[in-house]
């Protein structure tokens, strides 16, 4: 369950920056959004969660593909449409790794452009 502490994790995280969490593991066909989290302003914000123990395999940042990116912004789409009825609302993408052990790894979150 090493992917469920990680997102476990980053909930703690995210929610300690002040944001409440809406929604984990939010699943359409062919994608999913690890987190679904709105800041105090209402901004919503679509987390990926990326865990790698052991830097062997690459960094927690290098498993994130533009095919990966892609299918993270047709899940947000997807949930501001079913979930919000709108898709015009202020919202954004990010990564959150932990590289190193779950619960003391570095943990850094990245804006997706």
């Amino acid at each position: 369950m090493k992917g469920a502490d990680a997102e476990a994790r980053a909930a703690a995280h995210l929610t300690g920056l002040g944001r409440a969490v809406l929604a984990r593991n939010y699943r359409i066909r062919g994608g999913e959004i690890d987190l679904v989290t709105r800041e105090a302003d209402g901004t919503l914000v679509f987390t990926e969660v990326r865990h790698r123990a052991d830097a062997a395999h690459g960094h927690a940042a290098e498993s994130v593909t533009p095919r990966k990116l892609a299918l993270m912004h047709r899940a947000a789409l997807t949930y501001l449409l079913r979930e919000c009825g709108r898709d015009d609302l202020p919202c954004r993408l990010e990564v959150l790794t932990i590289d190193g052990p779950v619960d003391g790894g570095v943990l850094e979150v990245w804006p997706v452009e």
